[in-house]
């Protein structure tokens, strides 16, 4: 797989000045925004930062940074107050598939039960990889030996896997390429945008699938959620009142790759339904999925698309748990390059985080809020500097009432960075 595009050299900037131009007419007014930045736990040459939050409010950031001697390690941390944990080691291996866009992830499923996952290579091809899949039962202070919650056995990608709190158990869902043929395809997207697999030659499908697992590790329900999908954009999946909603990049036949969601109810997926027809028809993967999140019936999903070759950063509601969702608002057009992540607010707005390209090769990583009438605050500049077409993913949580931020700093030495804003 091909690196994706975003953000590299980014450079905190402390109390920042409001960006004076955004997409909307309706921007907020024009204010300074304190961010804090905080100390990074992380070393020297670390990527893939990914964010969650325990049901006490502490927000678990986990990455990759090289081990001692060879290969990789999974490290966590926790924020506590103003400074972060010293780091935790789940696993090291240096059989690792490792790469910026398919990174793995420490989630608290509850209090004492936590799960992380990461990704294994395996002979049969240069993007033949499994899931590795560690239960935690004391709050990730030991962990299980690893298990693959897929047991097709195929020499093809397993990845851009989502973990997630279900009914009393953990849930996954991950792209499943057990029907493709193996290295078959890959392709990066002519507007710049993205890297991928998919040029619409592929024999076979990337599929998207889950499981339910027990706290032994063992399946307790597992299955397909949907047999043509858009082979490298990042899954999500938030719990409703009525269940997990997963939101991901579909395909289709023609190649026109939006989002979907799909509910699980009465035992079972619901058959995709389309959350905006953008119509963007791209012959590649673009590497940039979407991301959701909810509170009881309401749910927020925020994307990128570039149909025609216009980018923009779009938000939609929905109020019946991911039935039915409201006519997509635009959260910025201006030089976007995607990267999304999005939280629900104390006060029942948005706050949606993502990537722009500026002047030359300078990017920013910026945010702004949205109520679910539409009303857009002012966008903010979380941080900036250079922009580079290859990094990785930042990532935004809400904990209490902060939003916490980590994005992958890049330059002469790469090391995640974290920040917060109150």
């Amino acid at each position: 797989m091909n690196q994706p595009k975003l953000i590299t050299g980014l450079i905190y900037v402390g109390v920042i000045a409001v960006l004076l131009s955004a997409c909307s007419s309706e921007q907020g007014t024009t204010a300074a925004t304190t961010f804090t930045g905080l100390t990074s736990p992380t070393a020297p040459g670390s990527l893939g930062p990914h964010l969650a939050v325990t049901t006490d409010d502490t927000v678990v950031m986990s990455w990759l940074e090289p081990a001692d001697n060879s290969g990789y390690a999974l490290r966590y941390s926790l924020l506590q107050a103003d400074e972060w944990s010293a780091p935790t080691t789940v696993a090291t291996g240096d059989d690792w598939f490792v790469n910026a866009s398919d990174f793995p992830s420490v989630v608290p499923i509850s209090a004492q039960q936590w799960a992380a996952h990461w990704l294994v290579k395996r002979p049969g091809g240069n993007y033949a990889y499994d899931v590795a899949l560690a239960i935690s039962a004391d709050g990730g202070k030991s962990w299980t030996a690893p298990i693959t919650p897929h047991t097709d056995n195929t020499a093809t990608e397993h990845g851009f896997v989502t973990l997630f709190p279900w009914l009393d158990a953990l849930g996954a869902v991950w792209l499943d390429g057990r029907y493709m043929t193996p290295d078959a395809g890959d392709v990066s997207d002519s507007d710049g945008q993205g890297d991928g697999h998919g040029d619409g030659n592929d024999k076979g499908a990337m599929t998207l699938r889950f499981a339910r697992l027990g706290y032994d590790g063992k399946a307790l329900d597992d299955g397909e959620i949907d047999n043509l999908v858009c082979d490298c954009c990042q899954t999500d999946v938030a719990m409703t009142a009525e269940g997990p909603v997963v939101v991901y990049r579909d395909r289709t036949v023609d190649e026109i790759r939006d989002i979907s969601v799909a509910r699980y109810v009465n035992g079972g997926w619901t058959a995709p339904v389309t959350v905006s027809d953008d119509q963007w028809r791209i012959p590649a993967c673009p590497v940039n999925g979407p991301t959701i999140t909810a509170n009881g019936e309401n749910v927020v999903v925020a994307w990128y698309g570039a149909p025609n070759r216009e980018s923009r950063i779009k938000l939609a509601w929905s109020r019946d748990s991911g039935q039915t969702f409201t006519t997509p608002v635009v959260i910025d057009d201006s030089s976007v390059r995607g990267r999304v992540d999005v939280a629900l607010l104390s006060d029942g707005s948005a706050a949606i985080s993502w990537v722009a390209k500026t002047d030359g090769d300078n990017g920013q990583l910026r945010m702004r809020t949205v109520t679910s009438a539409g009303d857009m605050g002012s966008i903010e500049v979380v941080t900036e500097g250079t922009y580079s077409r290859s990094a990785g993913f930042p990532q935004m949580v809400r904990a209490g009432n902060r939003l916490v931020f980590a994005w992958p700093e890049h330059g002469e030495t790469r090391q995640v960075k974290t920040a917060f804003r109150q």
